[in-house]
């Protein structure tokens, strides 16, 4: 289980979505002089602490990086460890997750991807469909240029304009709200294609931290990084002072 949220987090402003690349499950796994696919099993236990985190802090949607469109350039036993690895998880996670609210989304290219993969997705979508309180998107077989690519595509297939709204509405993470927050563990300072059109307004976050470690403490350290940050979105400070100001008060009127 997840660590407590400290007391100094306390109606800090939380990010809405919190996007992660969960990087260092095969460092992990070496360091203890283990296989790589010993990191990523740890990897689907970090995972299972943080939904239960997000949960817990009213944190409504989570994407994470599990499997990129370049992944498949890593050794033949090591991909093949994911995908079984990937159908154990759905088998043993997905009635807990339905249990305790989560909707499943999968973005991602299906096309590379094995029969009973997925199927395996489309049941794990199918069954936490009418599920509300946290959409967790698992993006499997996903890299960034695909996702602006194939959104393009879907577009000029159906004659509509290519533009910034219709091209975030073709998205693959069309569903929710672009990330507040996106979290880098492992060391690595870099998106690694990851949700490039989406971040574009995207608080940072890097931590040496690697992904099997990574808990709830951890979680908390992020969201108080991002609470002391000012999201500007192109005004300058004054603006968004004066703007927060306003809609504080807004707030206090409407209590």
């Amino acid at each position: 289980m997840s660590n407590p949220s400290p007391a100094p987090l306390v109606g800090a402003v939380k990010p809405g979505h919190i996007a992660i690349v969960m990087d260092g499950n095969g460092r992990w796994a070496q360091k203890r002089w283990l296989p790589r696919v010993a990191g990523h099993k740890q990897g689907v236990d970090a995972l299972r602490r943080i939904v239960e985190a997000c949960i817990e802090r009213g944190i409504p949607a989570l994407s994470v990086f599990a499997f990129s469109s370049e992944n498949w350039n890593r050794p033949a036993d090591e991909v093949s460890g994911l995908m079984d690895l990937l159908a154990m998880a759905l088998g043993r996670e997905v009635p807990s997750l339905k249990d305790n609210g989560v909707r499943l989304h999968f973005p991602g290219n299906r096309s590379g991807l094995s029969a009973r993969v997925a199927q395996g997705l489309e049941a794990a979508e199918r069954d936490t469909a009418h599920n509300t309180r946290l959409v967790l998107n698992v993006c499997f077989n996903y890299g960034g240029r695909w996702d602006i690519a194939q959104a393009a595509h879907s577009l000029a297939a159906r004659g509509e304009a290519i533009t910034e709204e219709s091209l975030s509405n073709a998205m693959a993470l069309s569903h929710v709200p672009d990330p507040d927050l996106l979290i880098r563990t492992g060391g690595e300072l870099r998106i690694s294609n990851f949700l490039l059109w989406q971040s574009a307004y995207a608080e940072l976050v890097f931590t040496d931290c690697l992904w099997p470690d990574f808990d709830g403490a951890a979680l908390d350290r992020a969201l108080a990084e991002f609470a002391g940050r000012q999201r500007r979105f192109g005004q300058t400070a004054e603006q968004r002072a004066q703007a927060e100001s306003l809609a504080a008060h807004a707030g206090q009127r409407h209590a």
